[in-house]
């Protein structure tokens, strides 16, 4: 667990990024897309108005996972893939706690897979950062759940015969009730996520194209690239038309499947799809369009309303209290209800 940093004398002052800065020393490589996820999300919380007594950021294992040394608030360093689960305990004996997940591909799509599904599909009222570099950076290069077809890394030096997760995907099936993407150097971008993520009541995922300049460099490049990402990348706004490559293409509906369309020649923005975050069909499109069929889409792509687990698992606390009110745990464990065995 990381330890508080004080932010000095004075409490009632407004919060910097600095203060959300801790004194630990950073240890990735340098270079490392981590790098810009960190200073983007330290320059957010001390946006949010919140202590930082009230943060709590929570990681299992990976390059991502030492998020919670770097944050000067309350935090945990799990165990591999299983930071849903410490996640959902602290939010649900603490709900009025801000409680991030830091995490990777690898961390939270293989072995903490199913903790990741469940936290989802629970609707837990987190935020998700998953860093997805397509690659075991902490292990020094193995192919990851995202890892493309045919990847050829340490552990498969005849490339990979797996087929890749799509994690917004996967997380849509899972019930997310927001997915959203950004990328380690998109930061104006990345900030409006990251805060519409935390304004949002519910689970919310988040996936960060991120860059490991050591075993995987360039991973994105060939669609976030200055050169290419403007035809590449389709920059969601609600309620707003799908276009792209400056105003020149567009998005349209073909039945239920999307198609690229030049815009001209009696086509105009108004001739486009619209972006809906509420609408869960649509959201499943964009979460399955990819490169080079189509640009890719970047933003929030989907939100919803729905119970969150937490603030229901402490109504039935409450409703369970007060339909019992002289209740004894002491009582209950040294009853007459007993195994004895011989």
């Amino acid at each position: 667990m990381s330890e508080l940093q004080p932010a000095g004398p004075g409490t009632a002052r407004a919060l910097t990024k600095k203060d959300f800065m801790s004194d630990q020393i950073i240890r990735w490589c340098p270079g490392c897309g981590d790098y810009a996820i960190l200073s983007q999300a330290q320059t957010v919380f001390a946006e949010l108005g919140i202590p930082r007594e009230n943060f709590v950021m929570i990681s299992g294992i990976g390059c991502s996972s030492r998020f919670p040394y770097y944050v000067n608030a309350y935090g945990f360093h799990t165990i591999h893939g299983r930071a849903p689960a410490f996640a959902t305990g602290v939010k649900a004996s603490r709900p009025e706690l801000s409680v991030w997940i830091a995490t990777g591909d690898g961390d939270a799509l293989s072995i903490g897979g199913n903790h990741t599904a469940h936290l989802l599909r629970r609707n837990v009222d987190v935020q998700v950062l998953l860093f997805n570099n397509r690659i075991y950076g902490l292990t020094k290069g193995q192919y990851s759940p995202t890892s493309e077809e045919g990847k050829k890394t340490k552990s498969t030096p005849m490339g990979s015969l797996d087929h890749p997760f799509m994690p917004l995907a996967f997380a849509l099936g899972c019930e997310a009730t927001f997915i959203a993407r950004s990328v380690d150097i998109f930061t104006k971008e990345q900030r409006e996520v990251m805060r519409a993520a935390h304004d949002h009541k519910g689970a919310s995922f988040v996936e960060i194209y991120q860059n490991c300049n050591i075993f995987n460099d360039g991973a994105w490049d060939s669609l976030i690239d200055k050169q290419v990402r403007g035809e590449r990348c389709l920059f969601l706004e609600h309620g707003k038309p799908m276009v792209f490559a400056n105003g020149t293409k567009g998005i349209k509906l073909n039945g239920l499947r999307p198609t690229v369309v030049e815009l001209g020649n009696g086509l105009t923005a108004d001739d486009c799809l619209i972006h809906d975050e509420t609408d869960p069909y649509l959201a499943g499109v964009l979460a399955r369009m990819d490169y080079p069929e189509f640009p890719v889409p970047m933003g929030v792509l989907h939100r919803r309303s729905r119970p969150t687990y937490d603030a229901q698992f402490n109504a039935q606390i409450a409703e369970a209290k007060a339909a019992t009110p002289n209740a004894s745990l002491k009582k209950l464990l040294y009853g007459g209800d007993t195994w004895k065995v011989e």
